[in-house]
């Protein structure tokens, strides 16, 4: 079979894996590639390599990071079924800097306390080297394995044709993969926070135990985030808002800040500053009214697209909406 592997073409024996080839073209890459891509489709390092191009993912590449974040929320999930028995899990996606799990933990509570434990078993598995398994089954088998979580159940239900499992040790999870090769190549990671979420985002559904998490492939760049994330919490506008007096919060209106008086001098200034730079490039300033009819903002093609986000009253049976932005208006006034 001819493989093409950066460039050069390799004669090899039939049935190989992604770990035998890798030995074969890249030595060094054998025990460092989480995956190898074919056909712009990823696979586990233990599957057969078909004829054509092949490339190897490492942990520094995108589809690496992702790929260590979604392996290590498994991980983290393995532990806390070690840690919490008879807990159950709804979805654990990679994100862009890490990755989470929603959890259901039924009466008992998780904080970030509890991180540390939970980071400890994570260690104490990765140390093990359990392979990632990936097995292939009907609806009916997932059915039968998943009975006892009525989220895997919801989703499995939803699925069509052959689904995908994967195993490590004593922990099974829906997914479509692919996966690192084992836990040992899960070192560097690290807990960060703790929320609630709805299941599946909706309000009407019970509230899930979120626990946000990051895995990096080395100590440096996991530090190097963990710093970002810190200097991003020293410099949050809430914050600092509270710290240097110029906004408050209230309950009253979530997310919209009341100004202080310091606050209302650096409002100003900027405002200030806005005015001479639009008075040197020769603009005029308008204001138009904060709240318009409904059809204007169905003739601007506003209302089908964020009608549903879009704040509402109704004035003599005529809807009006809170402007989302000033174009339309604007719009009116240069007609």
């Amino acid at each position: 079979m001819k493989v093409v592997y950066q460039g050069k073409e390799f004669e090899v024996e039939s049935p190989i894996t992604g770990f035998a080839l890798a030995k074969i073209v890249d030595p060094e890459k054998k025990n460092k590639a989480l995956a190898f891509r074919q056909n712009g489709k990823l696979f586990d390092m233990n599957d057969q390599v078909h004829e054509g191009e092949v490339s190897f993912v490492m942990p520094e590449d995108p589809d690496g990071f992702e790929m260590l974040n979604h392996s290590c929320s498994h991980l983290m999930a393995q532990a806390l079924m070690h840690l919490y028995p008879g807990c159950l899990f709804g979805f654990g996606p990679a994100i862009e800097e890490g990755f989470y799990y929603d959890v259901d933990f039924g009466d008992r509570v998780i904080t970030e306390k509890d991180f540390p434990a939970i980071e400890a078993e994570m260690k104490k598995l990765s140390k093990e080297a359990i392979p990632f398994q990936r097995e292939e089954v009907s609806q009916e088998e997932a059915l039968r394995v998943f009975a006892s979580n009525p989220y895997k159940v919801e989703h499995i239900k939803e699925l069509e044709g052959t689904i995908s499992l994967y195993k490590q040790g004593d922990f099974v999870d829906l997914c479509r993969g692919p996966h690192v090769p084992n836990t040992s190549y899960l070192k560097h990671f690290k807990l960060l926070s703790v929320a609630g979420a709805y299941w599946r985002g909706d309000s009407k559904n019970k509230q899930l135990t979120r626990i946000y998490a990051t895995c990096y492939p080395s100590e440096e760049a996991l530090k190097e985030h963990l710093e970002i994330l810190q200097k991003r919490k020293d410099n949050d506008h809430r914050k600092l808002g509270k710290e240097l007096g110029l906004f408050m919060l209230s309950d009253y209106a979530p997310g919209m800040p009341f100004f202080l008086p310091k606050g209302m001098i650096v409002m100003n200034e900027l405002v200030n500053y806005w005015r001479k730079l639009h008075a040197k490039a020769d603009y005029l300033e308008v204001m138009t009214p904060t709240m318009m009819s409904r059809k204007l903002w169905e003739t601007s093609g506003h209302w089908d697209h964020y009608k549903d986000n879009m704040y509402t009253t109704v004035i003599d049976d005529e809807i009006y909406c809170i402007k989302p932005m000033n174009c339309p208006g604007s719009t009116l006034v240069y007609r």
